[in-house]
Formats: structure tokens, sequence, C-alpha cells
């Protein structure tokens, strides 16, 4: 049976990368998670991505060496094809999506897809967007501003105002339920 992809969405600083780093600490045997590769140094924020030139970005979407790529934030984002095959062996794979291409993600994935929505509230979204020190005032409030315009649908809402362990248990709670539904069907 083919495993689903995992996508996890959220606004910046929603604690996408923080919840991706706690589950990578977990022993999972079906469970899998993905690299993005970034046209991003690998020493830029705190995702643990596969930095790429634009030269080397292309030359693999040229390959077709991408399973999805697109553009955002001045920078370039793809996951490897290898997930199709992790998923065709059956593994569940994580990965962090992007909100603007999550009809690629359908388009590509149907069924297998479980989206996933990461939402905080703004105090404590403003609270980490300050501590991480990667913007000034103005591009915090610009992010809070477009966190705020943005209303997921069609997706399986995670609050994430919590700790961090309770966000990965209420993660891995959900993809177990959707393993169990469409294990009955």
């Amino acid at each position: 049976m083919m495993g689903k992809l995992i996508w996890l969405m959220g606004p910046s600083g929603s604690g996408k990368d923080s919840l991706l780093a706690a589950l990578r600490q977990r022993e999972h045997t079906q469970l899998l998670i993905a690299h993005r590769y970034i046209t991003r140094d690998a020493s830029a924020g705190s995702e643990n991505h596969i930095a790429l030139s634009e030269q080397e970005f292309f030359a693999r979407a040229g390959q077709q060496l991408f399973a999805l790529s697109w553009h955002a934030n001045n920078y370039y984002y793809g996951v490897g094809l290898e997930i199709d095959l992790w998923l065709h062996a059956g593994f569940d794979v994580v990965v962090n999506g992007s909100r603007a291409h999550l009809p690629q993600a359908r388009a590509r994935y149907e069924s297998a897809l479980l989206p996933v929505c990461l939402q905080v509230s703004p105090e404590i979204l403003r609270q980490r967007l300050e501590s991480r020190g990667r913007e000034n005032a103005s591009e915090i409030n610009a992010r809070l501003a477009r966190a705020a315009r943005y209303t997921p649908q069609d997706c399986h809402t995670l609050n994430n105002d919590g700790s961090l362990h309770q966000s990965a248990e209420m993660l891995l709670a959900l993809i177990n339920q959707k393993e169990k539904k469409y294990a009955c069907l």
C-alpha cells in the first residue's frame, strides 16, 4: 500500500522546522522526514535543508529530479524525487510544504496527500519571530499581516501554541488516525 505524504504548512515562525526536528529525534518504523533542496546558504535559518546554488537547482530541475518545486521568498525550493520511492515502498513522508503550492501537491499526490496546517496565535507568532532575530520590526509586521490573511482550507489544522512535544504527539496521532481510516477502505 502506498504511504501518505504529509504536507506540513504554516506561516513563518509557526514552528514547522522545530516540529520536524522533534520528529527526527523519535524512532519511527514507517515515517520519514524529507529534506528540502533550497537555493540559500546551509547556515541560513533553522531548517535542516540541502543548500544548492541556482545553477545546481536548475540542473536538477532540468533532469526532473524534483517531485515538486516552487519559488517563494526569493528562493527556489524543491522536494526530491526520492519521496516517490519512499511512498511507493509504503512509508509515510513528512514535507515542509508551501501553503501557496498546495494545489501542485494535490495534483501530483491526490488521495495520498494529507495536508496539515500549523496554526499559532498572533501573540505567540510575534514572540517567535522576534526571538529568532532574522527580521526587523517592519518585516515581522508584514509576516504577521500575511499570516492573518491566510485562512487554511481543505487541511487538517494543528494548533502549535503549546509545547513541541504536545504538537509532535498530535501530528503523529493525526497520521496514525488517517492510516487506520485508509486501511479500512
